[in-house]
């Protein structure tokens, strides 16, 4: 049931999201050569990208850190408070530090950046204020700057930590494209997930080539139905004398060839109804290159045969499933 304080409620829900939505879409009025020039140093960083923050910025920084290293920017976090107990041994003189605080006067923050000037460290400096000590003493400093937070008392860090997730995301994406980041380049550095295996995984990771339906082109349909059906992937092969792939029989083929044959189609050879130039891929061939061939083909199987035409395996829809 429906009550005035239901109503309210959701009331506060939109409102935040109305203000998050619109600190976001002011970065675009934000971006400027600064951010150009962010992207050049992480571009050319020999090291790696180190993301540093404290708080709700720190937390920000945890994940544009882990997007950037699984887009191709080596990258990692560091608490700026653990800096003062041996973490500074991570770094050196090829990387590059990212330092994200909203007001730019963070003292845990500012402590640790005489240690990075020291070793000369370029500073990508993220904070909504361009008259701080962090926007001073930055290499590089991209304002993140909002009206307000999404915090009815205009305290918590809302807006600000939002639109400088995005602003992290911006780069990350920028850093991809004058890369030329490809999806198998993230297949990559996702192995373990779907993206990942789909993208690495090939046919001969999922073809079936045990026990395969080996039929004789000139076997009579009445004895192929059965070793078709035995076979269970709805289609058997026939093969030349040095094992080369002839041609291919379906479910389809036969239930063709009964309706126009009808009782005599028993009689009738493989030959006259195999597909002579079926359809195969090597066994290199990416199962997402593979599931495009079934779509535009509208077949639901394919064959995998070495440069020579020497059938391996068959692979179907169902393997492609991972």
């Amino acid at each position: 049931m429906k009550t005035e304080n239901n109503m309210a409620v959701r009331q506060y829900a939109i409102q935040c999201i109305k203000d998050e939505s619109n600190a976001v879409l002011e970065l675009v009025n934000q971006i400027d050569e600064e951010f150009d020039r962010a992207v050049e140093l992480m571009l050319n960083c020999k090291g790696k990208v180190i993301v540093t923050g404290v708080g709700k910025s720190g937390h920000i920084g945890a994940k544009i850190a882990a997007t950037l290293s699984s887009t191709g920017t080596p990258s990692f976090f560091i608490n700026p408070l653990d800096v003062f107990h041996g973490d500074l041994g991570v770094m050196t003189r090829n990387d590059v530090v990212m330092a994200i605080s909203n007001s730019g006067n963070t003292d845990e923050l500012l402590r640790f950046i005489p240690m990075v000037l020291h070793m000369q460290i370029p500073i990508i400096g993220i904070s909504g204020n361009e008259h701080s000590l962090l926007a001073k003493y930055s290499t590089v400093h991209i304002r993140v700057k909002v009206e307000k937070e999404a915090c009815p008392l205009n305290l918590a860090p809302t807006s600000s930590t939002t639109a400088t997730l995005v602003m992290g995301d911006a780069l990350a994406v920028a850093l991809m494209e004058v890369r030329g980041f490809k999806p198998t380049d993230f297949a990559n550095f996702h192995p373990g997930g779907e993206l990942g295996k789909r993208l690495l995984t090939t046919a001969k990771d999922v073809m079936r080539s045990n026990d395969l339906p080996i039929i004789p082109k000139d076997m009579q349909l009445g004895e192929a139905i059965i070793l078709v059906s035995k076979g269970k992937l709805g289609l058997g092969v026939s093969l030349d004398e040095n094992n080369r792939t002839e041609g291919l029989i379906t479910d389809g083929d036969i239930r063709r060839a009964m309706e126009k044959w009808q009782a005599e189609f028993v009689t009738h050879r493989v030959e006259e109804i195999m597909t002579r130039n079926p359809k195969y891929v090597l066994p290199d061939t990416k199962i997402t290159e593979i599931q495009k061939i079934m779509q535009k083909n509208l077949i639901h199987t394919v064959l995998v045969e070495d440069s020579d035409r020497h059938l391996l395996g068959v692979v179907d829809h169902y393997s492609c499933m991972i």
